[in-house]
Protein backbone atom coordinates (compact mmCIF):
# COMPACT_ATOMS: atom_id res chain seq x y z
CA UNK A 1 0.00 0.00 0.00
CA UNK A 2 1.07 3.72 -0.51
CA UNK A 3 2.56 5.29 1.82
CA UNK A 4 -0.04 7.92 1.84
CA UNK A 5 -2.68 5.29 1.87
CA UNK A 6 -0.94 3.70 4.25
CA UNK A 7 -0.98 6.73 6.99
CA UNK A 8 -5.31 7.68 6.20
CA UNK A 9 -5.90 3.80 6.98
CA UNK A 10 -3.64 4.16 10.75
CA UNK A 11 -6.32 6.48 11.32
CA UNK A 12 -9.55 5.05 10.82
CA UNK A 13 -8.57 1.02 11.26
CA UNK A 14 -9.11 1.69 14.74
CA UNK A 15 -12.54 2.51 14.34
CA UNK A 16 -13.72 -0.40 12.31
CA UNK A 17 -13.46 1.24 9.14
CA UNK A 18 -13.04 -1.15 6.50
CA UNK A 19 -10.24 -0.28 4.11
CA UNK A 20 -9.56 -0.94 0.62
CA UNK A 21 -7.62 0.61 -2.70
CA UNK A 22 -10.11 -0.48 -6.10
CA UNK A 23 -8.79 -0.88 -9.22
CA UNK A 24 -7.72 2.77 -10.52
CA UNK A 25 -5.96 3.52 -7.09
CA UNK A 26 -8.76 5.22 -5.10
CA UNK A 27 -8.79 4.64 -0.84
CA UNK A 28 -11.48 3.68 0.09
CA UNK A 29 -12.47 3.49 3.72
CA UNK A 30 -16.38 2.44 4.72
CA UNK A 31 -17.63 3.12 8.11
CA UNK A 32 -19.53 0.80 9.33
CA UNK A 33 -18.76 -1.84 8.00
CA UNK A 34 -20.63 -3.20 4.75
CA UNK A 35 -24.16 -4.30 5.61
CA UNK A 36 -25.45 -3.82 2.00
CA UNK A 37 -29.16 -3.23 2.56
CA UNK A 38 -27.73 0.84 4.77
CA UNK A 39 -27.50 3.94 2.96
CA UNK A 40 -23.97 4.82 1.95
CA UNK A 41 -23.00 8.67 2.26
CA UNK A 42 -20.31 9.12 0.63
CA UNK A 43 -17.55 12.30 1.77
CA UNK A 44 -13.73 12.81 0.30
CA UNK A 45 -12.15 14.19 -2.11
CA UNK A 46 -8.49 13.73 -4.18
CA UNK A 47 -5.13 12.53 -3.33
CA UNK A 48 -3.28 13.67 -6.34
CA UNK A 49 -1.74 17.03 -6.67
CA UNK A 50 0.24 19.17 -9.78
CA UNK A 51 3.71 19.81 -9.89
CA UNK A 52 4.73 22.23 -7.20
CA UNK A 53 1.54 21.90 -5.30
CA UNK A 54 0.65 23.07 -1.62
CA UNK A 55 -0.34 20.93 0.76
CA UNK A 56 -4.20 21.57 0.85
CA UNK A 57 -5.76 21.01 -2.30
CA UNK A 58 -7.81 17.80 -2.05
CA UNK A 59 -6.08 15.99 0.97
CA UNK A 60 -7.69 18.50 2.99
CA UNK A 61 -11.39 17.17 1.85
CA UNK A 62 -9.60 13.64 2.36
CA UNK A 63 -8.84 14.37 5.80
CA UNK A 64 -11.54 16.31 7.13
CA UNK A 65 -13.90 13.18 6.29
CA UNK A 66 -11.62 11.01 7.99
CA UNK A 67 -12.15 13.60 11.45
CA UNK A 68 -15.65 13.59 10.68
CA UNK A 69 -15.58 9.48 10.72
CA UNK A 70 -13.82 9.89 14.22
CA UNK A 71 -15.85 12.44 15.61
CA UNK A 72 -18.99 10.14 14.41
CA UNK A 73 -17.56 6.74 16.11
CA UNK A 74 -19.97 5.40 18.54
CA UNK A 75 -22.77 7.28 17.12
CA UNK A 76 -25.47 5.85 15.50
CA UNK A 77 -27.23 7.27 12.23
CA UNK A 78 -29.13 5.51 10.03
CA UNK A 79 -26.86 5.21 7.12
CA UNK A 80 -23.01 4.06 6.62
CA UNK A 81 -20.26 6.83 5.94
CA UNK A 82 -17.53 6.02 3.35
CA UNK A 83 -14.50 7.65 2.76
CA UNK A 84 -12.97 7.99 -0.82
CA UNK A 85 -9.35 9.72 -1.50
CA UNK A 86 -9.89 9.79 -5.21
CA UNK A 87 -6.24 9.00 -7.39
CA UNK A 88 -6.65 11.41 -9.93
CA UNK A 89 -8.27 14.29 -10.43
CA UNK A 90 -5.87 17.19 -11.79
CA UNK A 91 -5.13 15.16 -15.15
CA UNK A 92 -1.54 16.20 -14.66
CA UNK A 93 0.33 13.09 -15.44
CA UNK A 94 -2.05 11.79 -18.48
CA UNK A 95 -3.51 15.30 -19.43
CA UNK A 96 -7.11 13.70 -18.79
CA UNK A 97 -8.50 14.62 -15.12
CA UNK A 98 -10.94 12.99 -12.86
CA UNK A 99 -9.62 9.11 -13.68
CA UNK A 100 -10.19 7.96 -10.11
CA UNK A 101 -13.83 9.94 -10.04
CA UNK A 102 -14.98 8.37 -13.43
CA UNK A 103 -14.44 5.15 -12.37
CA UNK A 104 -17.21 5.16 -10.07
CA UNK A 105 -19.57 6.08 -12.62
CA UNK A 106 -18.57 4.26 -15.15
CA UNK A 107 -16.78 6.37 -17.37
CA UNK A 108 -12.65 4.79 -17.63
CA UNK A 109 -12.96 3.72 -21.57
CA UNK A 110 -10.19 2.49 -23.49
CA UNK A 111 -9.44 6.02 -24.72
CA UNK A 112 -8.35 7.31 -21.16
CA UNK A 113 -6.48 3.94 -20.30
CA UNK A 114 -4.27 4.40 -23.60
CA UNK A 115 -3.88 7.80 -22.51
CA UNK A 116 0.00 8.31 -22.45
CA UNK A 117 2.39 10.10 -20.10
CA UNK A 118 5.28 12.21 -21.39
CA UNK A 119 7.32 8.78 -20.96
CA UNK A 120 5.21 7.00 -22.91
CA UNK A 121 3.52 5.26 -20.11
CA UNK A 122 -0.17 4.88 -20.67
CA UNK A 123 -2.73 4.98 -17.79
CA UNK A 124 -3.58 0.82 -17.91
CA UNK A 125 0.20 0.67 -17.46
CA UNK A 126 0.32 2.46 -15.06
CA UNK A 127 -2.21 0.95 -13.13
CA UNK A 128 -0.87 -2.47 -13.56
CA UNK A 129 2.72 -1.25 -12.17
CA UNK A 130 0.80 0.08 -9.05
CA UNK A 131 -0.16 -4.01 -8.44
CA UNK A 132 -3.56 -3.16 -9.58
CA UNK A 133 -5.81 -4.88 -11.98
CA UNK A 134 -7.38 -2.51 -15.22
CA UNK A 135 -9.94 -5.58 -15.97
CA UNK A 136 -11.57 -5.11 -12.38
CA UNK A 137 -12.01 -1.38 -12.59
CA UNK A 138 -15.73 -2.35 -12.94
CA UNK A 139 -15.98 -3.59 -9.50
CA UNK A 140 -14.70 0.39 -8.53
CA UNK A 141 -18.61 1.74 -9.55
CA UNK A 142 -21.00 3.13 -6.85
CA UNK A 143 -22.80 1.04 -4.64
CA UNK A 144 -26.83 0.89 -5.08
CA UNK A 145 -27.55 2.29 -1.91
CA UNK A 146 -25.57 5.22 -2.18
CA UNK A 147 -27.67 8.42 -1.04
CA UNK A 148 -24.92 11.25 -1.73
CA UNK A 149 -21.78 12.83 -2.28
CA UNK A 150 -20.21 15.67 0.12
CA UNK A 151 -16.69 17.59 -0.84
CA UNK A 152 -14.46 19.49 1.59
CA UNK A 153 -12.20 21.48 -0.46
CA UNK A 154 -10.49 25.02 -0.16
CA UNK A 155 -11.80 27.48 -2.35
CA UNK A 156 -8.73 28.09 -4.66
CA UNK A 157 -9.56 31.42 -5.07
CA UNK A 158 -9.85 34.86 -3.09
CA UNK A 159 -13.91 35.98 -3.05
CA UNK A 160 -14.56 34.21 0.59
CA UNK A 161 -11.25 36.42 1.69
CA UNK A 162 -12.61 39.13 0.23
CA UNK A 163 -15.84 38.40 2.16
CA UNK A 164 -14.49 37.77 5.80
CA UNK A 165 -16.47 34.52 5.65
CA UNK A 166 -14.69 30.94 6.37
CA UNK A 167 -17.28 28.60 4.47
CA UNK A 168 -19.38 28.35 1.79
CA UNK A 169 -22.12 26.19 0.20
CA UNK A 170 -20.72 25.72 -3.41
CA UNK A 171 -23.83 25.95 -6.02
CA UNK A 172 -22.41 24.76 -9.56
CA UNK A 173 -19.16 23.91 -10.86
CA UNK A 174 -18.30 26.26 -14.34
CA UNK A 175 -18.14 24.26 -17.41
CA UNK A 176 -14.81 23.71 -19.04
CA UNK A 177 -12.51 22.73 -22.11
CA UNK A 178 -9.19 21.73 -22.45
CA UNK A 179 -7.43 21.72 -25.50
CA UNK A 180 -4.10 21.53 -27.28
CA UNK A 181 -2.86 23.39 -30.17
CA UNK A 182 0.37 22.91 -32.23
CA UNK A 183 1.49 25.74 -34.25
CA UNK A 184 3.59 24.40 -37.01
CA UNK A 185 5.71 26.75 -39.16
CA UNK A 186 9.89 26.12 -40.97
CA UNK A 187 12.88 26.11 -38.29
CA UNK A 188 15.50 28.12 -39.87
CA UNK A 189 18.76 30.64 -38.88
CA UNK A 190 17.63 33.51 -36.64
CA UNK A 191 20.11 35.80 -38.50
CA UNK A 192 19.98 35.29 -41.64
CA UNK A 193 16.30 34.73 -42.15
CA UNK A 194 14.42 38.36 -42.92
CA UNK A 195 11.29 38.92 -41.01
CA UNK A 196 8.68 38.40 -43.78
CA UNK A 197 10.52 35.54 -45.12
CA UNK A 198 9.73 33.75 -41.75
CA UNK A 199 7.32 31.20 -40.67
CA UNK A 200 7.81 31.44 -37.09
CA UNK A 201 5.68 29.35 -35.29
CA UNK A 202 5.95 30.92 -31.16
CA UNK A 203 5.66 34.54 -33.03
CA UNK A 204 2.07 33.10 -34.16
CA UNK A 205 1.44 31.32 -30.63
CA UNK A 206 1.65 34.88 -29.33
CA UNK A 207 -0.14 36.74 -31.23
CA UNK A 208 -3.08 33.80 -30.74
CA UNK A 209 -2.40 34.01 -26.58
CA UNK A 210 -3.29 37.95 -26.69
CA UNK A 211 -6.34 36.80 -28.34
CA UNK A 212 -7.00 34.32 -25.90
CA UNK A 213 -6.96 37.30 -22.83
CA UNK A 214 -8.85 39.56 -24.88
CA UNK A 215 -11.37 37.41 -25.64
CA UNK A 216 -11.64 35.95 -21.78
CA UNK A 217 -11.83 39.65 -20.76
CA UNK A 218 -14.76 40.27 -22.85
CA UNK A 219 -17.24 37.66 -20.91
CA UNK A 220 -18.28 38.15 -17.75
CA UNK A 221 -16.82 35.63 -15.18
CA UNK A 222 -15.04 33.65 -17.82
CA UNK A 223 -11.32 32.68 -17.42
CA UNK A 224 -8.93 31.35 -20.20
CA UNK A 225 -5.28 30.41 -19.53
CA UNK A 226 -2.62 28.95 -22.17
CA UNK A 227 -0.68 27.47 -19.35
CA UNK A 228 1.75 25.79 -21.26
CA UNK A 229 3.76 26.68 -24.59
CA UNK A 230 6.89 24.51 -25.85
CA UNK A 231 9.00 25.68 -28.27
CA UNK A 232 11.01 23.23 -31.23
CA UNK A 233 14.04 22.99 -31.29
CA UNK A 234 14.21 25.47 -28.95
CA UNK A 235 17.53 27.29 -29.12
CA UNK A 236 17.95 31.06 -29.18
CA UNK A 237 19.12 31.41 -32.70
CA UNK A 238 16.80 29.32 -33.74
CA UNK A 239 13.31 30.45 -35.38
CA UNK A 240 10.86 27.89 -33.75
CA UNK A 241 9.27 25.19 -36.04
CA UNK A 242 6.47 24.55 -33.93
CA UNK A 243 4.88 25.75 -30.32
CA UNK A 244 2.88 23.93 -28.65
CA UNK A 245 0.11 25.29 -26.45
CA UNK A 246 -2.27 24.52 -24.03
CA UNK A 247 -5.97 26.28 -23.81
CA UNK A 248 -8.09 26.11 -20.73
CA UNK A 249 -11.49 27.51 -21.35
CA UNK A 250 -14.16 28.19 -18.00
CA UNK A 251 -17.26 29.75 -17.65
CA UNK A 252 -21.03 28.97 -16.08
CA UNK A 253 -22.51 29.39 -18.64
CA UNK A 254 -22.00 26.00 -21.27
CA UNK A 255 -23.13 28.16 -24.59
CA UNK A 256 -20.87 31.25 -23.83
CA UNK A 257 -17.93 28.99 -22.85
CA UNK A 258 -17.98 26.48 -26.33
CA UNK A 259 -18.46 30.14 -27.78
CA UNK A 260 -15.70 31.08 -27.06
CA UNK A 261 -13.50 27.76 -27.75
CA UNK A 262 -14.84 28.10 -31.25
CA UNK A 263 -13.89 31.85 -31.91
CA UNK A 264 -10.63 31.26 -30.15
CA UNK A 265 -9.87 28.25 -32.97
CA UNK A 266 -11.09 30.42 -35.84
CA UNK A 267 -8.97 32.76 -34.69
CA UNK A 268 -5.78 30.20 -34.65
CA UNK A 269 -6.68 28.89 -38.01
CA UNK A 270 -6.55 32.67 -39.35
CA UNK A 271 -3.31 33.08 -37.88
CA UNK A 272 -1.47 30.39 -39.55
CA UNK A 273 -3.23 31.24 -42.99
CA UNK A 274 -1.79 34.47 -42.77
CA UNK A 275 1.87 33.58 -41.72
CA UNK A 276 1.82 30.42 -43.62
CA UNK A 277 1.68 27.97 -41.03
CA UNK A 278 0.26 24.64 -40.46
CA UNK A 279 -2.45 24.21 -37.25
CA UNK A 280 -3.36 20.78 -35.35
CA UNK A 281 -5.39 20.89 -32.70
CA UNK A 282 -7.53 18.40 -30.29
CA UNK A 283 -9.83 18.26 -27.11
CA UNK A 284 -8.61 17.00 -24.03
CA UNK A 285 -11.81 17.43 -22.32
CA UNK A 286 -15.03 19.18 -22.14
CA UNK A 287 -17.09 19.21 -19.53
CA UNK A 288 -20.26 20.71 -19.12
CA UNK A 289 -21.22 23.28 -16.11
CA UNK A 290 -22.41 21.17 -13.32
CA UNK A 291 -25.19 22.14 -10.42
CA UNK A 292 -24.80 20.99 -7.51
CA UNK A 293 -27.62 18.83 -5.88
CA UNK A 294 -30.40 21.97 -4.15
CA UNK A 295 -31.38 19.80 -1.39
CA UNK A 296 -27.62 19.39 -0.12
CA UNK A 297 -27.07 23.18 -0.77
CA UNK A 298 -29.52 24.02 1.10
CA UNK A 299 -29.00 21.33 4.06
CA UNK A 300 -25.20 22.92 3.79
CA UNK A 301 -26.38 26.10 4.09
CA UNK A 302 -28.54 25.11 7.37
CA UNK A 303 -25.31 23.35 8.65
CA UNK A 304 -22.98 26.52 8.24
CA UNK A 305 -25.28 28.82 9.82
CA UNK A 306 -25.30 26.36 12.91
CA UNK A 307 -21.52 26.46 13.33
CA UNK A 308 -22.00 30.33 13.87
CA UNK A 309 -20.95 31.11 10.45
CA UNK A 310 -23.02 33.29 7.47
CA UNK A 311 -24.10 31.22 4.78
CA UNK A 312 -22.93 31.99 1.33
CA UNK A 313 -23.42 29.99 -1.69
CA UNK A 314 -20.82 30.39 -4.67
CA UNK A 315 -19.93 28.67 -8.42
CA UNK A 316 -16.42 26.75 -8.79
CA UNK A 317 -14.67 27.76 -11.27
CA UNK A 318 -12.08 24.78 -10.56
CA UNK A 319 -13.18 21.89 -11.38
CA UNK A 320 -13.70 18.57 -9.06
CA UNK A 321 -14.50 15.03 -8.70
CA UNK A 322 -18.38 16.22 -7.08
CA UNK A 323 -18.83 17.10 -10.72
CA UNK A 324 -18.24 13.97 -12.18
CA UNK A 325 -20.32 12.15 -8.82
CA UNK A 326 -22.59 14.38 -9.53
CA UNK A 327 -23.78 12.29 -12.91
CA UNK A 328 -25.14 9.70 -10.79
CA UNK A 329 -25.92 10.75 -7.12
CA UNK A 330 -26.67 14.01 -5.62
CA UNK A 331 -23.56 16.03 -5.17
CA UNK A 332 -22.48 18.77 -3.12
CA UNK A 333 -19.29 21.16 -1.90
CA UNK A 334 -17.84 23.10 0.81
CA UNK A 335 -15.41 25.35 0.47
CA UNK A 336 -13.20 26.73 2.85
CA UNK A 337 -11.35 30.83 2.65
CA UNK A 338 -8.08 30.20 0.71
CA UNK A 339 -6.07 33.06 2.38
CA UNK A 340 -4.23 35.04 -0.37
CA UNK A 341 -6.71 33.09 -2.75
CA UNK A 342 -3.14 31.42 -3.55
CA UNK A 343 -3.70 27.59 -4.48
CA UNK A 344 -1.57 25.09 -7.11
CA UNK A 345 1.71 26.72 -4.94
CA UNK A 346 3.37 25.76 -1.89
CA UNK A 347 2.10 29.30 -0.58
CA UNK A 348 -1.52 27.30 -0.37
CA UNK A 349 -2.85 27.94 3.27
CA UNK A 350 -5.56 27.50 5.27
CA UNK A 351 -6.92 29.19 8.54
CA UNK A 352 -7.24 25.92 11.48
CA UNK A 353 -9.87 27.99 12.75
CA UNK A 354 -11.96 27.20 9.28
CA UNK A 355 -10.93 23.75 9.57
CA UNK A 356 -12.25 23.30 12.81
CA UNK A 357 -15.70 25.02 11.14
CA UNK A 358 -15.86 22.88 8.49
CA UNK A 359 -15.77 19.69 11.25
CA UNK A 360 -18.22 21.62 13.12
CA UNK A 361 -20.06 22.35 9.78
CA UNK A 362 -19.62 18.42 8.58
CA UNK A 363 -21.04 17.23 12.08
CA UNK A 364 -24.47 19.54 11.91
CA UNK A 365 -24.88 18.20 8.44
CA UNK A 366 -24.18 14.40 9.09
CA UNK A 367 -26.99 14.89 12.07
CA UNK A 368 -29.72 16.51 9.76
CA UNK A 369 -29.13 14.28 6.96
CA UNK A 370 -29.99 11.15 9.18
CA UNK A 371 -33.35 12.53 9.84
CA UNK A 372 -34.27 13.19 5.80
CA UNK A 373 -35.92 10.00 5.44
CA UNK A 374 -36.49 10.38 1.31
CA UNK A 375 -32.62 11.41 0.63
CA UNK A 376 -31.87 8.19 2.27
CA UNK A 377 -34.08 6.77 -0.04
CA UNK A 378 -32.13 8.07 -3.34
CA UNK A 379 -30.23 5.76 -5.83
CA UNK A 380 -28.00 6.11 -8.06
CA UNK A 381 -29.08 8.12 -10.84
CA UNK A 382 -29.52 6.76 -14.70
Amino acid sequence: MHNVYREIASWLEPLGVNVRIDAVGNFRALYPRDRKSDPRLLIGSHLDTVPNAGRYDGILGVVIAAALIEAWHGEKLPYAVELIGFSDEEGARFGVPFIGSRALVGRVDDDLLNSQDAAGTSAEQAIENFGLHPADIPDAGLHANVCGYLEFHVEQGPVLEQLALPLAAVEAIAGQTRMKFAFRGRANHAGTTPMHLRADAVAAAAEWITIVEKEANAHPEMVATVGSVIASPGAANVIAKEARVSLDVRHRTDDVRVGAVEKLTEQAKQICSRRRLSLNYSTLLNQPAVAMDPFLIEQIEIAIGASGCKPYRMVSGAGHDAMIMAEKVPAAMIFLRTPGGISHDPAEAVLAEDVAKAIECGMHLLHQLASEADFLKGTPRA
